[in-house]
């Protein structure tokens, strides 16, 4: 199986790092392949500009989707682009590793999916969910929040975790085709010992041993 993880997080001695580390390891050894961006070591530009291109459709008014169609026509993207694009149509399997930021994935990462799933190439054109064109692909949201498990339950104090991914999981990774497993969620880990920081990551490394053996969820239903 072909693998590809998009690893958020700005210091490697974080969890993050620990969780992205067991992550390779344990895939390559399982013998999948893998391939894997580290955004922030890779200085990875989160920003939608015309530096995201090669070409121009419209040099008086800068419309992303009308210029990512347009290089989608003609190969048109930066190599930066290219490259993760390349990186995506690869994979059976994609993995997000990433904190949960403001109820959301960090700036990096965002500007990452703003830049990489470009209309035309990704999605677009009848091509959305059902049919969208990374139909038959897999993604797993793997992350970590600062809070403890029971602030994120229904009525918790920061509220249910099924709907704080959701758009996420529906608005963008079904979106564009992908079927969606069940997130790996650390919830505060900076409050764990280390003993239970190992366990964690030995059972994720236990999940990923048998990750091809997983069904997708539908959305909103753990």
């Amino acid at each position: 199986m072909n693998v590809f993880i998009v690893y958020a997080h700005p210091e490697p001695k974080s969890f993050n790092g620990g969780l992205f580390r067991t992550a390779v390891e344990v895939l390559r050894a399982a013998g999948h392949e893998v391939r894997a961006s580290d955004l922030y070591a890779m200085g990875f530009d989160p920003l939608s500009s015309r530096r995201s291109f090669l070409t121009v459709k419209d040099p008086d008014y800068f419309k992303p989707q009308i210029e990512e169609t347009h290089a989608s026509e003609v190969g048109g993207f930066a190599p930066d682009v290219a490259e993760e694009m390349a990186k995506l149509e690869w994979c059976d399997l994609m993995i997000w590793q990433f904190p949960l930021w403001w109820f959301g994935p960090p700036a990096i990462l965002k500007g990452w999916v703003d830049r990489v799933f470009a209309m035309g190439r990704i999605y677009g054109y009848g091509h959305i969910y059902e049919t969208g064109r990374l139909r038959g692909k897999r993604a797993l949201l793997s992350l970590t929040t600062g809070g403890p498990a029971a602030a994120y339950v229904k009525g918790g104090f920061n509220g249910d975790i099924d709907g704080i991914l959701r758009p996420i999981h529906r608005g963008m990774l079904q979106f564009v085709g992908f079927e969606v497993l069940a997130p790996h969620i650390v919830y505060g880990p900076v409050r764990l010992e280390e003993a239970e920081r190992l366990a964690i990551l030995e059972r994720y490394a236990e999940r990923l041993r048998r990750i091809v053996e997983e069904s997708p969820i539908e959305v909103g239903e753990y």
